[in-house]
């Protein structure tokens, strides 16, 4: 019996890979780190870091020619996770559309995310 294909753990859209890229270059560090945390109204908080070396415990995915770290503890909360990358008016920002999110704040900084099922 065939396996159904695995979804790609963290993608990045083209707009979001250069923008990681020219940060990471004027950082002079090697990888962007995403991952979830405790908070916020709703439940959880998306992260997101530059760093210059890769925990034991972290998964790594390359994507569009940039190294995604993914912490260890996010895995089942941003597996199939697509971040982009937006330029309004009013700023900049990053986003993450998941396929586990269930639900958001109204204002906008936390989310509920469902582990996804292997």
């Amino acid at each position: 019996m065939a396996r159904r294909p695995r979804p790609k753990l963290v993608t990045l859209t083209d707009a979001a890979a250069v923008r990681v890229s020219e940060i990471l270059s004027e950082r002079e560090q090697g990888f962007l780190r995403v991952g979830v945390k405790n908070g916020g109204c709703a439940g959880m908080e998306y992260m997101m870091d530059y760093v210059g070396e890769i925990s034991p415990l972290d998964e790594v995915v390359e994507d569009k020619d940039v190294q995604i770290v993914v912490d260890s503890k996010a895995v089942l909360f941003i597996l199939g996770s697509v971040v982009d990358y937006e330029e309004e008016m009013m700023g900049s920002r990053f986003t993450f559309k998941n396929p586990n999110q269930t639900d958001a704040c109204g204002c906008g900084e936390s989310v509920t995310i469902v582990p996804a099922i292997g």
